[in-house]
């Protein structure tokens, strides 16, 4: 059995992996965790002795096909909870996450089955993320941001990157919520925010806003 610390460094490291070539440095990892890299690799080699990761001093950090798929486990309890306390708890989005952080780590399968049951085999969590299933690979979801978007098109919001409570309360602020309809009016080169239509209003967003936002 794995600790909660052991667990949270195998899922970070599959999102971080996910994202580029299949192998994370020791200050990637150290910065997604906002620890010191001299922690991390105590800790990788740990996971190495566990079979967990592949790893060599000074070299690139992989994980096994057998810490794969314990992070994507880890990753759909995470995101099932994230469903049920918003779907059928009331909770926001933007509160959802700290508190699946601590629910991913309940070690008891039949517990997460008869949970996916009993949300109806959802697809997606609140944030728009997919939900993988039982024994399914992890797959990095390769999706167009707002800021990409073309002037004068009606795009969809289907995601967003920033899962921070900041992000997301300030996100509900403007009206960026998951399915709201938005058409790009202007891209503004001074600082290349976006002018847009939402919900019959004009509205300008930031850079990093549109960045975050993904659309369809």
């Amino acid at each position: 059995m794995l600790t909660t610390t052991e667990e949270n460094y195998i899922k970070a490291l599959l999102r971080i992996s996910s994202e580029g070539d299949g192998e994370a440095g020791t200050n990637q990892l150290a910065a997604r965790l906002d620890v010191r890299p001299a922690t991390v690799t105590d800790m990788v080699k740990k996971l190495r002795d566990k079979s967990l990761v592949d790893y060599q001093r000074y070299g690139k950090i992989r994980l096994t096909d057998k810490g794969r798929i314990k992070a994507t486990e880890i990753v759909r309890k995470h995101r099932l909870w994230e469903t049920f306390l918003y779907d059928k708890l009331d909770f926001s989005w933007d509160e959802v996450h700290e508190v699946a952080e601590q629910l991913e780590h309940i070690q008891s399968d039949k517990l997460i089955e008869q949970l996916d049951k009993f949300l109806g085999y959802p697809l997606f969590d609140p944030h728009g993320d997919s939900i993988p299933k039982a024994n399914e690979d992890f797959k990095h979801e390769v999706r167009t941001s707002l800021s990409d978007g073309e002037v004068g098109k009606t795009y969809t919001i289907i995601a967003v990157k920033d899962n921070s409570p900041h992000f997301l309360q300030y996100a509900t602020r403007l009206g960026l919520t998951i399915n709201s309809k938005i058409k790009i009016i202007e891209h503004i080169g001074f600082d290349k925010s976006l002018s847009i239509s939402l919900n019959s209003k004009t509205i300008n967003i930031s850079q990093k806003v549109a960045e975050n936002v993904c659309i369809n």
